[in-house]
């Protein structure tokens, strides 16, 4: 089950976030958020990709 959060981002994060929006590689601004917070984790415990 997924929840809701809210985040701020400054002005350029939100451009670089679009930027893939607009390549396709990303379904969502949730997506990226989401990828990239686990990427975060697995890069903190150790975790090869």
């Amino acid at each position: 089950m997924k929840q809701k959060i809210s985040i701020t981002l400054d002005e350029e994060t939100v451009v670089e976030i679009q930027n893939q929006l607009r390549s396709g590689r990303f379904r969502n601004k949730s997506h990226v958020v989401e990828y990239a917070v686990l990427k975060l984790l697995e890069e903190e415990n150790g975790r090869n990709p």
